[in-house]
């Protein structure tokens, strides 16, 4: 019972949040300090710094910043796709076909 109540909160989430991020507006992630533990500790950028705000400006079409915050936004955003048709293909009970079924 439990496990079932999990496996669709996980999956209504991962269906939900892109289109919460659309609604949203592009620089809403710009503003405030950063969070993350290697910038605070060392000083140190590490490779995630700036993904969120450059993921958000990805998924608005604004190219140029998303590259300015994090180049790596221009990998893992096409990489999160699947992982969204993959939600969307487990609330039906089915697993994804082809090679993207074997992969994820």
């Amino acid at each position: 019972m439990i496990r079932k109540f999990v496996f669709y909160i996980r999956i209504w989430i991962t269906i939900i949040t892109p289109f919460v991020l659309l609604i949203l507006p592009s620089d809403f992630f710009d503003k405030g300090d950063s969070i993350c533990l290697s910038k605070m500790l060392a000083g140190v950028e590490c490779y995630a710094c700036g993904l969120t705000k450059a993921t958000m400006h990805f998924i608005h079409f604004q190219f140029t910043d998303a590259w300015n915050y994090n180049k790596l936004s221009f990998i893992v955003v096409p990489l999160l796709f699947p992982l969204w048709l993959k939600a969307f293909y487990e609330l039906k009970g089915k697993s994804l076909p082809g090679i993207l079924g074997k992969l994820t």
